[in-house]
């Protein structure tokens, strides 16, 4: 017998082993994948029955789980939420989120509108988009980021009787993105194009908009899973907040926090770009201060076109400069 023909029966149980330890892995991804989903749908049933037996009533209707085998899905046909005890009910139309199986910890979910909403102190709202999509970043023990982009989001009223819907806002595009720092929560942020109704607003006209958002909330990863009823005690940091139409600007960045019985300190500086464009916006949106709104930024316009001015609030106490601006309402 040659050497070529002793190699050919070696080379043949090699490729057995193979075959074989491919489909014994295999075997043990299949059972993995179908016991996860049976965790998962078995856990979403014990989380609503749960949350049922405490008289709120929350489904995930038709819960279902697919994508065997290269990737994870998990979709509702709609999502909703009551609690009759705090008057709050939420719902929204079908959810989908998906994980690739090389990337399981980065699963990409999306929601259809609308979002209708009814919390006590505020009308019920019906909220819609184009589209929504959610991006997380998994880890333990929260989330290293989460992020939303919505395009054509728009809100407005949805009575109970058969009075018209106001017209909220709109927005052609939308986006946000919280991330853990530390003890505290990193916000990013931006939109485009918001348009405010001037029914919303009593009549007052604002020209559409674009911002972006820079802000840290403090000691922000402790709060999650509580239930804050109030702004008091709370701080953030504006590394960044700017709002924007045409050539006018304006940029505020500092600290600022509420203290235990409700009043603001801050300590934040304002920058103008076009003090006469902002003057103008302004003076439409604030009609019955028109003209005291065009002397002051006619002044700033003086200093240039980027001014910038201090904006003090001391226990509730407002100044912009050396300019007393009166004294702020404790929030609540």
């Amino acid at each position: 017998m040659t050497s070529s023909d002793e190699r050919q029966p070696k080379r043949r149980r090699g490729l057995l082993w193979l075959v074989a330890f491919v489909v014994v892995l295999f075997a043990i991804y299949s059972s993995g994948w179908f016991y996860l989903a049976g965790r998962v749908k078995s856990e979403a049933d014990r989380a609503v029955a749960t949350l049922n037996k405490n008289g709120v009533e929350a489904g995930c209707a038709n819960l279902q789980v697919s994508g065997y085998p290269l990737s994870f899905a998990v979709s509702c046909d709609n999502l909703a939420y009551e609690d009759d005890a705090r008057n709050i009910a939420a719902s929204a139309g079908s959810f989908n989120a998906i994980a690739q199986i090389t990337q399981p910890l980065s699963p990409v979910a999306d929601l259809r509108g609308p979002l209708r909403t009814s919390v006590p102190g505020m009308v019920p709202l019906w909220i819609d988009w184009d589209n929504l999509q959610a991006n997380v970043k998994l880890s333990w023990p929260l989330p290293r980021r989460i992020s939303l982009q919505a395009d054509g989001l728009s809100g407005q009223t949805d009575p109970a009787d058969d009075t018209d819907p106001v017209q909220l806002f709109s927005a052609g595009k939308a986006d946000g993105q919280l991330q853990p720092n530390g003890g505290d929560i990193d916000y990013l942020g931006n939109f485009r194009d918001l348009e405010i109704d001037s029914e919303a607003i009593g009549g007052r006209v604002l020209p559409a908009l674009d911002a972006s958002g820079d802000v840290t909330l403090k000691n922000g990863v402790a709060l999650i899973g509580t239930q804050v009823k109030s702004l008091r005690g709370q701080t953030i940091e504006i590394r960044n907040l700017d709002l924007s139409s045409g050539t006018a600007r304006i940029t505020v960045s500092g600290p600022l926090s509420v203290d235990a019985e409700g009043l603001i300190d801050a300590d934040l500086m304002i920058r103008l770009k076009d003090p006469k464009a902002v003057a103008v916006i302004l003076g439409a949106a604030i009609p019955e201060q028109k003209s005291q709104i065009e002397q002051g930024f006619g002044a700033l316009a003086l200093l240039g076109s980027e001014p910038s001015m201090p904006l003090k609030v001391v226990k509730g106490k407002a100044s912009l400069g050396f300019i007393p601006l009166g004294k702020i309402k404790p929030v609540e």
